[in-house]
C-alpha cells in the first residue's frame, strides 16, 4: 500500500552469520527489538573481524556466540519461513592465504539452532551495477574499482571512492577519498576548462 510504513518484524529468536561489525550491528538491533541472538562464526574470538569494542558491547548485551561453527542448512516451515539453522562445529588448521587459521569442519558436529529470523553479514562488495552498466571500469579480484591516487578510475573524468574502492572500511576512510576526490574533480574541470 503506497505511503503505509514498512513493517518491522519482531523475531523472537535470530540467527547472525557473520563475524564482522555489521554482523555486530545486526545482532545487537535484533536484541534490542526483544529477541534472543546468535552470532554463528567459523573462526574462534581471537579471528573476529569486527572492533573488539563491538564485540564487547555485544556481549554485554547478552548476544549468545556461537564461535568455531558454520551454518549448513536453513530449515523452513510449511510457509517458506525459517524454523532453524544447521550448523557444524569446526577446528583451525594450518594458515590460510589471508595469514589466519583456516576453519576445518568437525565430522558429525551437527547441531540446530532455533530461529524465526536469520541475517547474513558475511561480507560486502561493491554493487556490480556500475561496472556492468559503465564500459572501461577495471575493477580488482574482489570487484572494487581500480583507482589512481586522485581517485580517478581508469575511465577518464570518472572518480570513485569509499567502499566502492576499499571494499568495507570506515566511513572517516570514505569521507576522505570523497573529499580527495572533489578536489581532484574541480581539479580536472578547471584544466579542461583551461585548454
Amino acid at each position: 500500500v503506497p505511503g503505509s510504513p514498512t513493517p518491522i518484524q519482531n523475531p523472537k529468536r535470530t540467527v547472525v552469520i557473520g563475524g564482522g561489525n555489521v554482523a555486530m550491528d545486526a545482532a545487537r538491533c535484533a536484541r534490542r527489538l526483544g529477541s534472543e541472538v546468535h552470532i554463528v562464526y567459523r573462526r574462534s574470538l581471537e579471528e573476529l573481524p569486527a572492533r573488539k569494542e563491538e564485540v564487547e558491547h555485544a556481549m554485554e548485551e547478552g548476544i549468545i556466540f556461537d564461535l568455531l561453527c558454520n551454518p549448513v542448512q536453513v530449515i523452513g516451515d510449511e510457509e517458506g519461513w525459517v524454523k532453524q539453522v544447521e550448523c557444524v562445529r569446526m577446528e583451525l588448521g594450518e594458515p590460510d592465504a589471508s595469514g589466519r587459521r583456516r576453519p576445518i569442519e568437525i565430522a558429525n558436529s551437527n547441531f540446530l539452532i532455533d530461529a524465526d529470523c536469520m541475517i547474513m553479514a558475511i561480507g560486502t562488495s561493491p554493487n556490480p551495477l556500475i561496472r556492468h552498466t559503465t564500459q572501461g571500469l577495471e575493477v580488482n579480484r574482489r570487484g572494487c574499482l581500480i583507482v589512481d591516487d586522485q581517485e580517478m578510475t581508469s575511465r577518464d573524468g570518472i572518480y570513485a571512492g569509499g567502499d566502492a574502492v576499499t571494499g568495507a572500511a570506515t566511513v572517516i576512510s570514505a569521507m576522505g577519498a570523497g573529499k580527495k576526490g572533489a578536489q581532484s574533480i574541480d581539479a580536472y574541470i578547471k584544466a579542461r576548462s583551461n585548454s
